[in-house]
């Protein structure tokens, strides 16, 4: 499993949601996103359910949010998240 990670915390908008994009474009099937954000990306979890791609959220005792998006429906996403 290869981990794609996006630091978004110090990004301004829209600029996270267009590196996240290009990364689900291109994202295979033995991959997964692991985004961290100072804010819940709520655009980018709606694109990642209308693309029936896995995903979790969470967020952590420092309000940092942890993003995890996967195309392969059987990765375990609760295990690969950092919180």
């Amino acid at each position: 499993m290869t981990k794609i990670t996006l630091d978004a915390r110090e990004m301004e908008h829209p600029i996270p949601l267009q590196l996240a994009l290009g990364h689900l474009q291109k994202m295979g099937q033995e991959e997964y996103l692991y985004m961290i954000h100072r804010k819940k990306p709520i655009p980018l979890i709606e694109l990642a359910k209308e693309k029936e791609f896995l995903y979790l959220v969470k967020q952590d005792t420092q309000e940092v949010w942890h993003i995890l998006i996967a195309k392969n429906q059987n990765i375990k996403l609760e295990e690969l998240v950092d919180v």
